[in-house]
């Protein structure tokens, strides 16, 4: 699993259109739909109901949203705070 896979996920679940999701993260309608598949293959559950009218997120794809964007969180932090660090805005200070 990739990273990409959850941001597409996200994305898919958060319009709840793979044709929004597409256009939002700039990538082909295709390339999106076999993505998800590919994460859905990953976890071997089915994240989302489609048909030809409708799409909605599964129970385990709500998780899965939901955490997600807990993980994505977790990670802008932590790239904050090494940012942070490289820049000698964060550490400690002796004086002796």
């Amino acid at each position: 699993m990739e990273l990409r896979h959850l941001t597409y996920v996200q994305a898919v679940g958060e319009e709840l259109s793979f044709t929004k999701a597409s256009r939002r993260l700039h990538i082909a309608q295709p390339a999106l739909s076999r993505a998800v598949q590919e994460l859905e293959r990953f976890t071997g559950v089915r994240l989302i109901d489609r048909n030809r009218t409708k799409l909605r997120l599964t129970a385990a794809g709500s998780i899965l949203l939901r955490d997600a964007a807990i993980l994505f969180e977790r990670i802008e932090e932590t790239l904050r705070r090494v940012r942070r660090n490289a820049a000698g805005a964060d550490g400690e200070l002796r004086l002796g």
